[in-house]
């Protein structure tokens, strides 16, 4: 069982940048999704644990990019020219045996994180 913990959530202004982490107990192949109160959550991007292959949704494309500490079985989630529209809670998954056609499907990921609040003033 993959055990995640994220960090790095809180309040900034329109425009600026934060840096969401989250740590692994194991290397896996692991995305970013976030959900507001009363939506669907949403994928936001993933990262494939061999080859490194990262994924976004185009709601987030060129302004969010996700790397990762192979030592640490660390992902990053680097925010940029961040909106109000992307305040909401973002929760980090784990998955063994994602493939590439499910990497923004939630159903696909096993393990999840406890959730990090993002919050973007106008």
């Amino acid at each position: 069982q993959v055990q995640l913990v994220e960090s790095g959530g809180g309040l900034v202004q329109a425009g600026d940048s934060l840096r969401l982490s989250c740590a692994a107990s194991e290397r896996a192949s692991m995305a970013w999704f976030r959900q507001a109160p009363g939506k669907e959550r949403e994928f936001v991007g993933a990262i494939k644990s061999r080859g490194g292959f990262t994924y976004y949704a185009d709601s987030v494309k060129g302004r969010f990019a996700i790397t990762r500490d192979i030592a640490k079985n660390i992902m990053y989630l680097q925010m940029n020219s961040l909106k109000p529209e992307d305040t909401t809670v973002y929760s980090c998954a784990a998955s063994n045996s994602v493939i590439l056609s499910t990497l923004s499907k939630a159903s696909a990921y096993a393990y999840w994180g406890q959730g990090t609040q993002v919050t973007v003033s106008s």
